[in-house]
């Protein structure tokens, strides 16, 4: 998990950070956890996804959890920087709306619009995914994108 976290670390603001133990926490909570290693070997990155009744206080998984019955919220996909641009992402997502289709058919996340994640957003939009609303976290530090990816559209796939 120490590589996990290092990995997490070095993607603050875009993603929040967390401890080696609460990964742990996760792992055992998360209906998808699942990290990739580049072709080299080397340490990739990870998603994690929650699903309903998931012990997770996350507002951004609440605010889906009060507004979805059947979702896989994604809390966090982390690539690193030298695996960018080799699929790896669009990968996990492809793994994701298979591991979701039957049983969630929307696949749940936010990024950030304050501060902004744009490279998230264009890979997200490309996707499928589309804004279902937004809200302010952290005090008003930051404002965040909801989005949806409706798995039973024909066009979903990664």
């Amino acid at each position: 998990m120490e590589v996990v976290r290092a990995l997490n670390e070095s993607e603050l603001p875009h993603v929040s950070s967390v401890t080696v133990a609460e990964f742990e926490r996760y792992r055992g909570e998360a209906r998808y956890f699942r990290v990739a290693e580049a072709s080299d070997g080397e340490f990739a990155g990870f998603l994690i996804g929650f699903g309903p009744g998931a012990d997770y206080d996350s507002v951004n998984y609440l605010w889906f959890a009060e507004r979805y019955e059947r979702f896989l919220y994604v809390d966090r996909i982390v690539v690193s920087e030298t695996a960018r641009g080799l699929g790896i992402g669009r990968k996990f997502y492809a793994d994701v709306a298979d591991h979701a289709r039957d049983h969630a058919p929307i696949v749940t996340c936010e990024v950030n619009l304050q501060p902004p994640n744009e490279a998230s957003h264009r890979f997200h939009a490309n996707l499928g995914f589309c804004e279902v609303g937004r809200q302010e976290t952290d005090g008003g530090k930051k404002q965040v994108s909801l989005l949806a990816w409706d798995l039973t559209e024909t066009h979903a796939s990664a």
